[in-house]
């Protein structure tokens, strides 16, 4: 199951990943971004980006030898970090950005695809076969530090670029006190998310390990 899951991820997030690409790139193109502009835009949203580092963790341990093709991204750490962050893709899509917007469409299935079942699937993969109870609680501390520089980003970018990936990151538009608590609440939510990975990691270890008689 674990393999297949595996497999069922790689091609359903990169098939979301191209699709999104080929539907983005010119409408915002059309928009008046210039193909790199358009790209960095493209670039721009932590969905995205995520979804990359899911694709690049399942490349990473697709050998049968189980020799790594990617050994940055095979690790226990980096295999539950982005356990993490894309839970959070889906937790603020579902519950915050879907009321937002009604894409319709190949924009409507891509969205489908890269909030909703790239996540549960990375997340049913990771609990079934990248757990090994390895994480430990000081990983938390290298696991936020991805969120953290992603808001550093999008912020830093938004007076150059005269926009924000997402709304509650709108300073011109909301405040700076609302984005700050914007950005806190998320914070507060992905170290939540973080606790129960460690909690999931060292809880399925356990129930894989031998019973001692």
């Amino acid at each position: 199951m674990g393999r297949f899951l595996q497999i069922a991820g790689l091609v359903i997030g990169l098939a979301g990943l191209v699709l999104q690409f080929c539907i983005t790139i010119p409408a915002s193109m059309e928009a008046g971004r210039s193909l790199l502009g358009s790209i960095v835009f493209l670039l721009s949203f932590f969905t995205i980006l995520t979804n990359i580092g899911a694709v690049l963790v399942y490349t990473s341990l697709l050998s049968p030898s189980g020799y790594a093709w990617l050994p940055a991204f095979a690790g226990p750490r980096m295999r539950a970090g982005v356990a993490v962050s894309i839970a959070l893709v889906f937790t603020i899509y579902a519950t915050v950005l879907a009321q937002l917007w009604q894409p319709q469409g190949l924009f409507l299935l891509c969205d489908v695809l890269l909030h909703y079942v790239t996540p549960v699937l990375f997340v049913l993969w990771w609990l079934i076969s990248g757990t090994d109870g390895r994480t430990r609680w000081s990983d938390i501390s290298w696991w936020v530090l991805y969120p953290i520089a992603y808001l550093i980003y999008a912020l830093a970018r938004a007076p150059f670029a005269g926009e924000v990936p997402y709304p509650f990151l709108d300073v011109a538009k909301n405040g700076a006190a609302s984005v700050a608590i914007s950005a806190l609440a998320i914070t507060g939510l992905f170290l939540v998310l973080c606790v129960v990975a460690v909690l999931a990691d060292h809880g399925v270890a356990r129930t894989r390990a031998p019973k001692l008689r």
